[in-house]
């Protein structure tokens, strides 16, 4: 049940971080003025989209408490970088990001170190 728990965390993290995103490409961009972005980030902010992507990223720091009860930290969290696999492909397939070699590499290199670091 304990990676049940961390692998809704990865999920929760992910959900809120792709939802976020969305919304704040519909948003558009910055304001340049100091004023103008304390609005557009309050904006932001009383959109239900991202305060359920923020529900979402507290939920994923629930589900994390509930699997620390169970797994030891230095095992658990090397498991959490699966996040800074799957967001950059969701964000490939959802927001058309570019895939570039050097990108390509630092998954590799992330899955592997998922692998190496979620050993024992």
């Amino acid at each position: 049940m304990s990676y049940f728990y961390v692998a809704c965390t990865v999920a929760l993290t992910v959900l809120s971080q792709i939802i976020i995103k969305w919304q704040v490409l519909a948003a558009g961009a910055l304001p340049e003025a100091g004023g103008d972005k304390v609005l557009f980030l309050a904006r932001l902010l009383l959109n239900p989209w991202i305060i359920f992507a923020l529900a979402a990223a507290f939920a994923a720091s629930i589900t994390w408490m509930a699997a620390m009860t169970k797994l030891d930290l230095s095992h658990a969290y090397p498991l959490l970088s699966a996040v800074f696999v799957l967001v950059p492909l969701a964000s490939v397939m959802l927001f058309n990001e570019p895939v570039t070699t050097p990108k390509i590499v630092g998954l590799a290199l992330v899955v592997a170190g998922i692998v190496i670091g979620g050993q024992g």
